[in-house]
């Protein structure tokens, strides 16, 4: 019992696993690496040109949306001006047919 314990605290690291944390990285030639071709990632290979539409088609679509949310707004805000003319007209028409000082 001695003698394991000794053991053990002579070799601290030795039961365990130590995980690598360091990231992946792609080699030349390597599927969607894009390195190996003269025009980089666009000219890669089949799955690197699917995912770079895919990629391209998703920012269009987002966009799209944000374009359609300003157009809806600015026509909001148009109603609100034409109300807002309206009123102006109906207050100086009540006040030009009145008193004048």
């Amino acid at each position: 019992m001695l003698r394991t314990a000794l053991t053990q605290a002579a070799r601290p690291l030795a039961g365990r696993r130590l995980l690598s944390t360091s990231a992946r990285l792609m080699a030349g030639g390597d599927t969607g690496s894009g390195s190996s071709r003269p025009g980089g990632s666009r000219s890669g290979d089949a799955f690197t040109k699917r995912e770079t539409a895919a990629e391209e088609l998703y920012i269009k679509n987002e966009e799209r949306e944000k374009l359609l949310a300003i157009k809806e707004r600015l026509k909001l805000q148009k109603q609100h001006i034409d109300e807002l003319e309206k009123h102006i007209d109906e207050v100086t028409k009540e006040n030009s047919g009145g008193e004048q000082h």
